[in-house]
């Protein structure tokens, strides 16, 4: 995992909203929750970044879809954001970002759910469902 010192810059698909970032890595992770499933279809990834990191320019609109998350999505054409952590930081889209597409798949949480059409192969860590939650103590409800 090599760590990202020089901003991203990214939009959405129409182009009402920038974004430029710094990730705390050069790597993405993947999600596959059932809130993430719903969200994207079948899984997320993303990217790390801090809060003092992100810089976002135009008209945004949130969604608190858990009771410690919100995730972001542009008004105009839709495009998914990110996901804020209240604890953590932004998940950032890495899809916004065309230099972030030869970036690896660092992990994958609750890779004991992913639905059989996206397994990802690799190397990369696998953290289950189990293991996510037990180190994560606040996520509860629907949120898994």
């Amino acid at each position: 995992m090599t760590t990202r010192t020089t901003p991203l810059d990214g939009h959405c698909l129409c182009g009402a909203v920038h974004i430029s970032a710094v990730p705390r890595a050069s790597s993405v992770s993947a999600c596959h929750c059932s809130v993430c499933r719903r969200w994207s279809g079948a899984a997320i990834w993303c990217l790390d970044a801090a809060p003092t990191d992100v810089h976002v320019t135009g008209e945004v609109r949130t969604y608190r879809s858990s009771p410690f998350a919100e995730r972001a999505f542009c008004p105009v054409c839709g495009t998914h954001l990110w996901i804020r952590d209240d604890r953590e930081g932004y998940d950032l889209m890495p899809g916004l970002f065309e230099a972030a597409s030869g970036f690896p798949l660092n992990h994958e949480v609750y890779a004991d759910r992913a639905f059989a059409a996206v397994r990802l192969q690799g190397s990369h860590a696998r953290i289950s469902r189990a293991d996510y939650e037990a180190s994560h103590p606040f996520i509860e409800g629907d949120a898994r």
